[in-house]
């Protein structure tokens, strides 16, 4: 099967991949609060803040359509928020749409949740695709982050691949079967596919834990190389830091 890995790219040599993982990983959580922080009716800095990211994502040399469409995965949750314009808000102007009413405060609500969502996740796609998920889980455990968390972040990003291969084989299976029931009957096949996913998930995780266990696994993770951060990555963290304090204190 074909899969699409969130560290497709990692392997790019950029100014950005060499970065050390922790450097990265601070200097994006330190973006995300910012970010949230900041009111949304300050346009002029979340332009800026769009400019920042774009401009890291091309000195990284990750395709701009790859970042691009892979933050269409906010569209969902946005068309939730749109849903309930209609419903939010109490004062400020109004735009009547039809038998719909969409006031001032609705519409900052639609934008907050829009822009600040947007920025989020291209962030978050930036860091990943600039750095091997190895590399990126070492530096989540470097800063500290429990170890069950790191543990579970890492078999759902090995076994998650597994999974979807054998959905797959069901589908293709089912296929194979001139499988062309009603409409009622199929959601039950489909409810009958995911509890035999659910099963084999369960079932493999088993087989996969008694041989990690036969192989001295204790609950840790055994690292194969590890990292030191120099002034390169403490001088990128410092500049970007300041420029992100400087532009939401002005």
């Amino acid at each position: 099967m074909k899969h699409s890995f969130i560290d497709k790219y990692g392997s790019l040599k950029s100014p950005i991949h060499r970065l050390d993982p922790r450097a990265k990983i601070i200097t994006l959580f330190s973006f995300l609060f910012i970010v949230v922080f900041t009111p949304i009716t300050l346009a002029p800095k979340f332009l800026f803040y769009g400019t920042l990211l774009i401009a890291l994502i091309l000195i990284s040399k990750v395709p701009i359509s790859f970042v691009l469409k892979r933050s269409l995965v906010i569209l969902p949750f946005v068309g939730l928020v749109a849903i309930g314009l209609p419903f939010m808000g109490n004062g400020g102007g109004s735009l009547s749409l039809g038998i719909f009413t969409i006031n001032q405060s609705a519409t900052l609500i639609f934008l907050n949740v829009l822009v600040k969502s947007w920025l989020c996740v291209l962030a978050m796609i930036a860091l990943t695709s600039t750095t091997p998920f190895s590399r990126l889980l070492n530096g989540f455990q470097r800063l500290k982050m429990p170890t069950v968390f790191v543990m579970i972040l890492s078999f759902m990003y090995r076994f998650v691949f597994i999974l979807e291969d054998e959905l797959y084989r069901m589908v293709r299976a089912r296929d194979a079967r001139t499988f062309k029931p009603s409409w009622s009957r199929s959601l039950k096949t489909a409810g009958n596919m995911i509890g035999t996913l659910f099963i084999r998930s369960y079932e493999r995780g088993e087989r996969i834990y008694v041989a990690m266990r036969s192989r001295g696994y204790q609950g840790k993770i055994k690292l194969t190389r590890e990292l030191k951060m120099n002034g390169y990555d403490i001088s990128f963290m410092t500049a970007f830091l300041l420029i992100l304090v400087l532009v939401a204190v002005v």
